[in-house]
Parts: C-alpha cells; structure tokens; sequence
C-alpha cells in the first residue's frame, strides 16, 4: 500500500494550487472565510470561471468536456478547492446528474442535457426525500400517471436543497404499486417552471433560505424525460448515490479551519484542555486524510470504485466538522479570557469558593492557636 503521491502527482497539485490561487475571485474567497451568504450568482460565476479553463468536470468523459483526470488527480483537485476556499460546485447537476445521463441517458438527452449543465446554463437539484420518506426512499409517493406522451405527476417533496434556484428537477416518482415497492420508481427529469410546480421555503434555524419544499400538481412531464426505463428508477438511484461519497470528508476544507482556527484562537493556547482538544482534532484529521488515501490506493490498484465502506469518510469528516465549529464558538466567547499564568492567579482570585475556602482555614488556624496559647 502507498499512502504517499508521486512526483508527478504532487507537481499537478502546485499547479492546481497556483491556478486557484491566480484565479479565484477575491470577493468569493472573502465570503467563504467569512461563511457569508452565496448567491446564485456567486456560485454560477465560479462555476463558469472552471468552465472556461477546462477544470469544471474533471470526471466526464474527454468527449463531453472532461479531464482526462485520473481518479487521484480528482482527488487531488477537489482538496485544493477545498483548501483554497473556493465556493462549492453544486453536485446535483453536475455531479449526480450528469452521472446519471452519461451512463443511462439517451443520446439525445445527452446532447441535450450535459452542455448546458457543463456550462451551467441551466441550474439542478434533487427531488428524493418526501415526508415520511427519507431515509427509507423505497417508500415515496409522488405519483406519475402516464397519459399517452406524458407523464402526470402528484406529490411533494421536501428537504429540497437550492430549489429555489433551480431551473429543472431530477425526481424519483412512483409509476407502479407492485409488490416490491423497489421496482415501481422511475426517474423523471422536470423542468422547474412548468404548471402546477410550487417552491416553499424552509428556513433553517439559523435565518438561512437553503431547503425547500416542492409540490407537484398535474405537472404534464414529457415521457422523453423518462432516464432508463420505467420502474426501473431504484437502479438509477442507487448508481447515483455512489458518487456522493468520496470526497464527502472535505479534508482540504477542514485543513483551512483548522489553520484559521490556530491563528484565532491563539490566546486560548495556554489553556490546556482546550490545546488537547484542538490537537485531538487535528490528530483525527490526520487520520481521516490517511483513511482516504487508503481508499485512493485501492482505487488506483484495482481501477474500481469505491463501495459503501468509504461512506465512513462522511460521517467522520462531518464529526471533525462539527468539533472545529465547537472550538471557533468557544474561542470567540468573550468569557473565553486569554489564558496566562497571570490570567490564571487573576481568575481564581475572582473565585468565591476560594474566599471561603481561604477564610475557612485562615479561622482553624487561629483556632488553633488560640488553644495552644491558653
């Protein structure tokens, strides 16, 4: 096994690194720093900005605008993105799918679909989740009825990230109630502007406008929008969820916070619980990035992609994740004094406790005096 990158590997991550470091926008790698509000504009420019070099689907076929990356070069790419705090490249078109129309689609929904997704002329999201149907998906149901050379679709679905900005949906939809509820969902691709489709926000906790809700009612869905076959959907799913996984650690991401989190925090360092907390951190981050690397080896080696396993890398990346934010919000309390010795002597002084307990034995040993002296 070889947890380390060759000479050339580490040449094209300079290269990439340079790039970014030349080409990324000011103003978008101040807002990520500052976790400011993207708009679609923010994010479409970056997008096209990738574009316009050759860089923005590295894992496409030549053909259609790929790379010709090999999948560590992908890797590679993706952490200093990461790292170099650009904004994030929305997946669902790109991503997922593209993946879906390249290895499913017809070859008319190729040349209809993948330029302008390459291009981000039209923006995507994902209509999987519905109330009541998350984690268990097989039990969705949006209903597709087909009507001669279209589709008429009923349902809702919620949690829909950027539907707000999207331009078209790919949908899971119920199109049969057999025994296996597997084997009656197809996969619908509708266009967001068309009748009887409704976008409702949901706001996160925190004010944010990021998810949605979306209804469909009698939105006519033309059967050329079928991907694969009908009923055959799960098989489609299942295909696309795989390219999720392998950068969900965001390595090159927690790479940048946890730099940036040094440098804050740097008056809470003579504290040393929180120092032992920051550098478990760090040793878990460590760990996470030679875990991923382990799973780029056996992928180089055997040419396979990665299987359910390598979904470790989200769950660990997302605790890491959570751990730095932790920090950054203990470290910006203004409670959170900077620790010196002197700062120390200084805090236990304010104590109570420490009055009493001091006043406590100042009075025994008078106590004790006093008897002796009698």
């Amino acid at each position: 096994m070889d947890l380390n990158y060759s000479q050339e590997e580490l040449s094209f991550r300079d290269e990439v690194r340079t790039w970014l470091e030349a080409n990324l926008p000011q103003d978008l790698r101040k807002k990520m720093a500052d976790y400011a509000h993207l708009s679609k504009d923010d994010l479409v420019r970056w997008h096209k900005i990738l574009a316009q070099q050759g860089w923005v689907a590295p894992a496409w076929p030549k053909e259609w605008g790929g790379t010709g990356w090999n999948v560590v070069q992908r890797y590679i790419f993706e952490e200093e993105l990461g790292y170099a705090g650009s904004p994030p490249l929305i997946p669902f078109g790109l991503t997922m799918c593209a993946a879906v129309l390249l290895q499913f689609g017809t070859e008319a929904q190729k040349k209809r679909f993948l330029p302008r997704i390459y291009n981000c002329d039209d923006f995507w999201c994902q209509g999987y989740s519905e109330p009541g149907s998350g984690s268990d998906l097989a039990s969705l149901k949006t209903k597709a009825v087909r009507e001669g050379d279209f589709y008429r679709v009923n349902g809702q679905k919620i949690w829909t990230t950027l539907a707000h900005y999207a331009d078209w949906i790919f949908c899971l939809v119920r199109t049969d109630s057999g025994e296996r509820r597997q084997e009656g969902i197809s996969f619908l691709l509708m266009d967001m502007k068309a009748p009887g489709i409704t976008v409702r926000p949901l706001m996160l906790m925190d004010g944010a406008h990021e998810v949605n809700e979306v209804f469909f009612d009698d939105v006519k869905v033309p059967v050329e929008n079928l991907v694969h076959q009908e009923g055959k959907g799960w098989t489609v799913a299942k295909y696309l969820l795989g390219y999720e996984r392998m950068n969900t650690g965001r390595i090159g991401e927690s790479k940048r916070q946890l730099a940036k989190l040094k440098k804050f925090a740097a008056p809470m360092m003579g504290d040393m619980r929180f120092r032992d907390r920051l550098s478990r951190l760090e040793v878990e981050l460590m760990a996470l990035e030679i875990t991923n690397l382990r799973f780029l080896d056996r992928m180089r080696r055997t040419g396979q992609p990665p299987g359910a396993d390598v979904s470790m890398l989200k769950i660990r990346g997302t605790e890491i994740q959570q751990g730095l934010t932790e920090l950054a919000m203990q470290a910006g309390d203004p409670a959170a004094a900077p620790s010196t010795p002197l700062s120390r002597a200084v805090t236990l002084v304010k104590q109570p406790a420490l009055w009493f307990a001091v006043a406590g034995w100042a009075i025994a040993i008078f106590l004790l005096f006093r008897r002796r002296a009698l």
